[in-house]
């Protein structure tokens, strides 16, 4: 009998019923409680040679790179994607989604290039038991920046607070975290990042400010013109992607 912490690539391809043309290179995952939407966007984008893994995630080509999109809330979902698909052979996980803000460095609009995770959200320490941090691939990292500064899109780089329950934060606990150097606090980069390294694969994240903590804000109390800000944020962070996907040709 293997359970699935024993399972090989052959296995998982059994599993899935896969073949190694629907692999994808790259697989984004999105973090974000609302699904459909962004499963129509990149059924969209993803249109050519498509195949549905699962109810979350999509796989297709785009500009002759197999990529995958899954729509993850929570560090459970996001290693249910990102464990088969390392498996599997996927060389590069790209989380994207959205961040509390911890830091006046960052404001709404920047794209959050996070160079490391902190792991407190119960999934990422299965996977890496000895240590708190998971960093980012450099290279990965590096080709974000450099995709901001020619674009002209504003940036902020740093380390993110990974947790496991939204709702219990408070102001002390948002002070405490702001004082420990965090840019922001989310609930999946730890966790896609911990399976990444576990199977040797590189990762990165760019996240969208949704809710500025260390000013007060909440999804409920945020700037007036946030949903436009939010919209063309998001839409830089696909592209930016969309082109790191293509690194892993």
């Amino acid at each position: 009998m293997t359970l699935y912490g024993e399972m090989t690539k052959a296995d998982w391809m059994k599993a899935l019923h896969i073949k190694d043309e629907n692999i994808p290179t790259a697989f984004i995952l999105h973090g974000e409680w609302e699904h459909a939407w962004n499963i129509e966007i990149w059924k969209e984008l993803l249109a050519e040679e498509q195949w549905i893994p699962t109810w979350n995630a999509i796989t297709g080509n785009y500009n002759q790179t197999r990529i995958g999109f899954a729509n993850v809330f929570g560090g459970p979902q996001a290693a249910m994607i990102a464990h088969r698909f390392a498996m599997l052979g996927t060389e590069i996980m790209i989380q994207t989604g959205y961040f509390g803000g911890l830091s006046k460095q960052a404001s709404y609009g920047d794209i959050f290039i996070v160079t490391g995770a902190y792991m407190e959200d119960g999934v990422s320490r299965w996977y890496l038991s000895e240590q708190d941090m998971v960093y980012a691939d450099p290279m990965l990292v590096n080709e974000a920046i450099a995709y901001c500064e020619e674009m002209n899109y504003s940036y902020v780089t740093g380390n993110i607070y990974t947790t496991s329950a939204m709702l219990m934060e408070t102001k002390e606990l948002v002070e405490d975290w702001s004082n420990r150097g965090f840019i922001g606090v989310d609930m999946e980069t730890a966790t896609t990042f911990a399976v990444a390294s576990k199977y040797n694969r590189s990762a990165v994240g760019l996240l969208n400010l949704s809710d500025h903590l260390i000013q007060g804000d909440t999804l409920y109390s945020r700037i007036a013109d946030y949903e436009q800000i939010e919209e063309r944020t998001d839409q830089r962070i696909r592209e930016i992607a969309l082109y790191l996907s293509s690194l892993g040709k």
